[in-house]
């Protein structure tokens, strides 16, 4: 975690850091927090965690958070136990029986931990695929070949449809 100046805003969606009089994070258009605020949301988040019981009993109501096979599900319970968020592996009838390697498990957690999974796991699928430093504002953009020129989804670079690649990054047509 790095430094929090109680003097400086910050970004609430994308951590950018800001001088007090910036009220408007430039990127998400959200309002800041300030460097108190941050701090005290921090704090909270901290003690949440410490107060946080790593045990499932029999009484606690589980909700299925993701599906998949057991390498990948281990992954996921690994990156929720660093997060101080118990959580279960368990399978159903249709599942195939011992040793077999396409055996589908579920994830599950708390109900009550079910939106704190949610985060952390959606945390670490930006941290891991990279998204979370890539400009996504083009994604929605779409290859028309009934047009003159188009924009790439991958990088918005415009560009003649009678290419087959985007001329800037590569992206095949």
């Amino acid at each position: 975690m790095r430094y929090i100046d109680p003097d400086l805003n910050y970004c609430p969606e994308c951590d950018e850091e800001y001088r007090e009089d910036f009220n408007i994070c430039a990127s998400c258009n959200v309002s800041l927090l300030s460097g108190t605020e941050r701090l005290a949301r921090e704090e909270a988040k901290k003690e949440k965690l410490a107060a946080r019981s790593m045990d499932i009993s029999p009484d606690d109501e589980l909700a299925n958070i993701r599906k998949g096979v057991l390498g990948e599900m281990k992954q996921l319970q690994a990156v929720l136990g660093a997060a101080k968020i118990p959580s279960l592996l368990a399978g159903d009838e249709s599942s195939c029986g011992p040793g077999c390697g396409a055996k589908q498990l579920y994830l599950q957690v708390k109900v009550t931990d079910g939106k704190d999974a949610l985060e952390v796991l959606a945390e670490e699928f930006k941290r891991t695929t990279a998204l979370a430093s890539h400009d996504l504002s083009n994604a929605h953009a779409v290859f028309d070949t009934g047009v003159a020129k188009s924009t790439c989804p991958a990088c918005g670079c415009r560009f003649s449809t009678s290419l087959k690649a985007c001329p800037d990054c590569g992206l095949c047509f």
